[in-house]
């Protein structure tokens, strides 16, 4: 008589936090213009949008879930890729510097191919759950306006000044994105210990 298999814990929340909150905190601090990008929300993409979902991505791929492996490393590596573009300019080796600062053009391409993979992925929302739908099409939507951002920075006279009102927008909408993740993760969370629907997710399938 064959053991059932043990069970395992779902690694999505993990990785939905990490992505959750790491979010929420960019857009307050650098859409919102409520502070720099400094060593605060550096270390928490480094750490939890980055790491956190990396680890979250191996455990979806053991467990033979390829939307949740390729979804959480894909974004934790985003958020490493983030953390490097922002730090990479001021590192120096000996008396070379390892980086420079990303162009206008250049950040324009980075949010949208950015923004083209996250609008792929959400049609792998579709038989899943509402909330985890809106994350999707939310950061999509925010991935654009960022490449719209740097686009019309790039390619017209407009500056940072003129874009101040459009870049908290984008920081709205950033907030909402990244709660949605950090709903999710907590309804997730709660409706297993609980055995019940505590946060509704809309679930489909």
């Amino acid at each position: 008589m064959s053991e059932k298999p043990a069970k395992t814990a779902n690694p999505a929340p993990l990785g939905l936090l990490g992505f959750g909150a790491t979010t929420m905190l960019l857009n307050f601090v650098h859409n919102l213009q409520l502070g720099p990008v400094d060593s605060m929300i550096l270390a928490m993409g480094i750490a939890y949008g980055g790491i956190a979902q990396i680890i979250a991505g191996v455990l979806e791929f053991r467990k033979g879930n390829t939307f949740g492996m390729v979804a959480f490393t894909s974004y934790g590596l985003f958020w490493e890729s983030f953390v490097l573009l922002n730090i990479l300019p001021k590192m120096v080796f000996g008396t070379t510097a390892l980086g420079v600062a990303a162009s206008n053009e250049a950040m324009m391409a980075y949010f949208l191919v950015w923004g083209l993979f996250t609008f792929g992925m959400f049609f792998g929302t579709l038989k899943t759950n509402r909330v985890l739908q809106i994350v999707f099409a939310t950061l999509t939507i925010l991935f654009f306006l960022l490449a719209i951002k740097y686009s019309l920075l790039a390619y017209t006279s407009m500056t940072a000044k003129d874009l101040e009102m459009f870049t908290r927008i984008i920081g709205i909408e950033g907030i909402i994105t990244g709660f949605s993740a950090f709903y999710l993760a907590l309804a997730e969370v709660l409706n297993e210990s609980h055995g019940k629907t505590v946060l509704p997710i809309g679930q489909l399938i």
